[in-house]
């Protein structure tokens, strides 16, 4: 599960607020143990997917570097040949 949490921090266009959403549903998943939480826990799984993203809003706006902006597409390039080294 937490291999779909991507780095959001310093890519040029920044992270979208469904970037960040989605990386926290991952999150609460993987803290969780739910895939999908039951009617009785739907509540308080989505409540803490909303607390995270609000979390990860701000550390992410926050947060300076002096480091030049990652390309998306080159990052995700480098993404690709690493799992192609990894599985073939």
């Amino acid at each position: 599960m937490c291999r779909n949490i991507k780095t959001l921090f310093n890519f040029e266009p920044p992270a979208t607020e469904e970037e960040i959403r989605a990386a926290s549903l991952q999150f609460v998943r993987k803290l969780s143990g739910f895939n999908s939480p039951s009617k009785a826990n739907q509540a308080a799984f989505d409540r803490a997917v909303e607390d995270v993203a609000a979390a990860a809003g701000v550390l992410i706006g926050s947060l300076v570097t002096t480091a030049d902006p990652r390309d998306r597409e080159i990052e995700a390039a480098r993404a690709r040949a690493r799992s192609a080294a990894r599985f073939g």
